[in-house]
């Protein structure tokens, strides 16, 4: 192999990683990426300048306190559409097909059918083997979303775990119609056998999407 083809590589691997970084956060840091890549300050700068310039990133400035202003930078909606293994488009044609039933019993039903599809697909039928806790269970989930590139950590801090997916698989798909979280609270439902509760939500301001037990016999295997 070239030492060409290896520079370029590892500047390719180093953009995925910023763009996956940016995928999970939000919005970052000069100094964040640094950290991140290891590398130096020009370094990153050249990255996120060629990364902007592909129309993939967007800066913002930062103001506050003394010196000079900084920026923050984050995904666009081309670079939320292209990282990740996210189908956008043609979920976005599938929701309007089910959106345009006039039913609400059948649009209701069908949403929770597609939710239900979706967790034994995911899960390959075998949701919440008996024993496991949910805890496990949200492991589990974790490891199976982060196969799909979805990622997913669970914060068992606190008297119950919490699950909370930090990039939405269908961004575009969820500021057109927040039905959609509905489906994706449904599915998580599936997957863990225990009903949970949207608490923070990027939609509403929140930094990531977060999902609670419902019940307080949520430790329960």
């Amino acid at each position: 192999m070239s030492l060409a083809t290896t520079d370029h590589d590892a500047s390719t691997d180093g953009d995925r990683t910023i763009l996956d970084h940016l995928r999970k956060e939000g919005t970052v840091s000069v100094g964040q990426l640094i950290e991140l890549l290891g590398v130096t300050a020009t370094a990153v700068r050249q990255r996120l300048t060629r990364l902007m310039g592909q129309g993939l990133i967007e800066r913002e400035l930062e103001r506050g306190g003394r010196g000079r202003p900084s920026h923050r930078y984050r995904l666009t909606t081309r670079g939320l559409r292209e990282t990740g293994d996210n189908y956008d488009d043609l979920a976005s044609a599938l929701w309007e097909e089910v959106r345009s039933i006039e039913s609400p019993e059948v649009r209701l039903g069908l949403l929770k059918r597609l939710a239900t599809k979706l967790a034994s697909r995911l899960s390959d039928g075998d949701n919440h083997p008996e024993g496991e806790s949910l805890a496990e269970r949200m492991r589990r989930l974790m490891r199976l979303m982060g196969e799909r590139e979805v990622p997913i950590e669970v914060d068992e801090s606190g008297d119950l775990p919490v699950l909370t997916v930090l990039a939405c698989p269908y961004p575009t798909l969820a500021e057109k119609d927040r039905a959609v979280c509905a489906m994706e609270k449904v599915m998580i439902s599936e997957m863990l056998g225990q009903g949970v509760k949207l608490t923070e939500c990027r939609l509403d301001g929140g930094g990531c999407c977060s999902f609670q037990p419902s019940s307080a016999g949520a430790n329960a295997p």
